[in-house]
């Protein structure tokens, strides 16, 4: 495989350390004090004990059984302990998952715009890919009819990001079960990227996860965007064939086999403490996506979207003159950040007048105010 630069490696350059960025994509970052007193809080001052006092020796293999059997939790009843393996956050995860599944004769079918390891991770493992790609003007819905179309005598991969990102969207559930069936014909395994799952602005549009559904397939989560723990650095996969996962084990192993021990109880206060940080950050999501709701009525002559109904990013069209990378430029320098197109696809021709936006912070109404006044400065010469 050539050698591919991070799509965001030219965004990180033009834009670290500006005062007021809308490149986050995760929610309202938690503390370690609010760990703590979480967990006194319920009366759990037994793990808030281990926590300072834990040896520093090796965690078990693919992580210890109390973060195994606390992420268990947040599946149906075919996923338990024995059926997740913990990794040093999820960007691991997802190269692990194509290594095991994939070599130089497999082929796999992704999709476009995305995050992108989402995208590459099979071309790590050397394996032949097929983009498609999303439109807002198909409310970025994946085609089940492209699926097929796509699918080859060597196609062993098909890997999903839903909710997804960057737009915020959530996939039908009509489109789920159609993906699963083609997937179930063909022998095909499912990895779906699962980062922003449990933040559905309305319960009503959550579906499932794939590892419930489909016994070959795969989900992937971390600690990171729903419970706004990123420095935690914990992610895991969830699979219900036992086979598969000795092959995730057999790859991590050449990995980062053992988390550490104060992440993993980290995470498992965190993840006890599900409902109150959930209904926090889904409280802080709800009142930043009305701002926006008022900034994007304010200003439909220069912006438009398919407003976001999951996560904490919508991907928002610019109708002025400007393509996103020149948006963006301009922006950095009044001390605004975005994420241009050129951080989800290498093919921006079809959307070089998208960027992505994050809104999962409290901080949204000063960032926000900053762009109102970046737009009124310039909207007379757009």
């Amino acid at each position: 495989m050539m050698y591919k630069e991070p799509w965001s490696k030219r965004h990180k350059k033009n834009t670290g350390g500006l005062q007021y960025s809308f490149s986050n994509s995760f929610t309202e970052p938690l503390t370690t004090r609010e760990l703590i007193d979480y967990s006194l809080a319920r009366g759990d001052e037994q793990l808030v004990d281990e926590y300072y006092n834990h040896p520093l020796d090796y965690t078990a293999n693919g992580g210890s059984l109390d973060l195994r059997e606390a992420v268990s939790e947040f599946y149906g009843p075919k996923i338990s302990a024995d059926n997740i393996l913990i990794f040093a956050g999820c960007q691991a995860a997802l190269q692990t998952a194509a290594y095991a599944v994939l070599d130089c004769d497999s082929h796999s079918i992704v999709f476009t715009p995305g995050y992108q390891s989402v995208q590459q991770a099979p071309e790590h493992a050397l394996s032949e890919i097929t983009k498609i790609k999303l439109y807002a003007k198909n409310q970025w819905q994946i085609d089940p009819v492209e699926v097929e179309k796509a699918i080859q005598s060597n196609t062993r991969y098909i890997v999903l990001n839903e909710p997804y990102s960057p737009a915020g969207t959530v996939m039908k559930a009509s489109v789920q079960k159609a993906l699963v069936a083609i997937a179930r014909k063909h022998k095909i395994t499912i990895m779906s990227d699962e980062a922003y799952r449990l933040l559905e602005h309305s319960t009503d549009d959550r579906l499932p996860s794939m590892a419930d559904v489909y016994e070959s397939g795969i989900s992937a989560c971390a600690i990171s965007k729903p419970w706004g723990g990123c420095g935690i650095a914990i992610g895991w996969l969830a699979v219900q064939d036992m086979e598969l996962k000795q092959k995730l084990v057999d790859v991590q192993y050449f990995g980062t086999a053992c988390p550490s021990r104060a992440s993993e109880i980290q995470a498992i206060m965190t993840l006890r403490a599900s409902e109150i940080i959930l209904k926090k950050n889904l409280q802080i999501i709800q009142n930043n996506l009305q701002l926006l709701d008022q900034f994007m009525d304010q200003y439909s002559d220069l912006f438009e979207w398919v407003r976001p109904t999951a996560g904490t990013v919508a991907f928002v069209k610019f109708k002025g003159p400007l393509t996103s990378a020149k948006l963006g430029e301009q922006l950095a320098a009044e001390g605004i950040s975005i994420k241009p197109t050129y951080c989800f696809t290498d093919d921006v021709r079809d959307y070089q007048d998208y960027f992505r936006i994050g809104f999962g912070e409290e901080m949204l109404p000063t960032r926000l105010d900053a762009l109102i006044r970046f737009v009124e400065k310039h909207k007379g010469t757009w």
